[in-house]
């Protein structure tokens, strides 16, 4: 284990009650601080599901199942935490808000992570008098069973937060990426965004339904990227000649596609034909039903990327 033993999470929805769930089985004591009168109940409940899978995926060797309390302050979750994991909603006024709150509380060489998906760092610390402590470590939903946390740190940040979380990332099993240049959404989400503008704008133009159009990301290009990333991948499309014949042969092709990428926006109308089309290809199963699916056929794939790697 490294030197954090005891973490603090700011904010309880889905995605810190999963890191909650993961912080306990990677032995870490838990505080939770939370506005919602029913916070205890729904991150214990989250945990109690969540604990199985994390449990499947041998993650629970030095688990703490019952070394979690909820608090009613922000100041006294992060009273003797070394770590603390920043969930609260993607608003600068509230991020700054909370800030405010527990700066003169941390100890001197807590950290303070955000989980924010879109705000740069250079936002967020105008929101402390000494930024130093503080660091964005970005997951991806659900923490406890996607790996990938996305780091940025800049000249404000302490000399060693990057390192110290980095390396209580990967000991809680994570994959950790560095960004060098802040921009908003960071690295994955704008990947992701540029992907789903296509699918969107394809859904538009009846190129195929919203259904088709998934399946084609998940039986196709989306198998391979559990692999390896894009760029690695058409780095083994030429066989010996590597990216440099990828590009050499398909550098037109490639130009022409993106000059022809679509440009479309989320209104009422663009909004209604995917919220149809995924009701049509849910065929009346729930959101947790479909997130039930999702997590089991997750956990399968980090199964099997483990077992590979060992």
């Amino acid at each position: 284990m490294s030197e954090i033993e005891r973490t603090a999470i700011l904010g309880a929805g889905v995605i810190g009650s999963s890191w909650a769930a993961l912080f306990l089985a990677s032995g870490r004591s838990v505080t939770v601080f939370d506005p919602d009168p029913n916070t205890e109940a729904s991150v214990r409940a989250y945990i109690e599901k969540a604990w199985p899978t994390l449990d499947e995926l041998n993650l629970t060797d030095r688990a703490t199942p019952d070394a979690i309390s909820f608090v009613s302050t922000a100041e006294v979750a992060v009273q003797g935490a070394q770590f603390i994991q920043e969930n609260v909603p993607e608003r600068l006024p509230v991020k700054h808000s909370i800030y405010a709150q527990i700066e003169p509380a941390l100890n001197a060489d807590a950290i303070v992570s955000s989980s924010t998906s879109g705000l740069t760092l250079e936002a967020l610390q105008a929101g402390w008098r000494d930024p130093s402590n503080l660091i964005l470590g970005h997951p991806f939903n659900p923490p406890h069973l996607i790996p990938l946390v996305e780091l940025t740190a800049n000249g404000a940040t302490g000399s060693d937060v990057l390192n110290r979380t980095e390396r209580f990332y990967k000991d809680i099993g994570k994959v950790t990426i560095r960004i060098n240049k802040g921009m908003p959404g960071h690295v994955a989400n704008r990947l992701q965004a540029a992907v789903w503008r296509e699918a969107v704008h394809m859904a538009v133009e009846g190129v195929a339904s919203v259904e088709d159009i998934d399946k084609a990301m998940w039986a196709g290009p989306g198998l391979r990227w559990a692999a390896m990333g894009p760029t690695t991948l058409f780095h083994l499309g030429a066989g010996d000649g590597g990216l440099q014949a990828f590009c050499d042969h398909f550098k037109d092709t490639f130009n022409g596609w993106w000059d022809d990428l679509g440009d479309p926006r989320l209104d009422e109308e663009v909004i209604r034909k995917l919220v149809d089309g995924v009701a049509e290809h849910a065929q009346g199963q729930s959101v947790e039903e479909l997130s039930m699916q999702r997590d089991k056929m997750l956990t399968a794939m980090q199964k099997a990327i483990q077992h590979l790697r060992t």
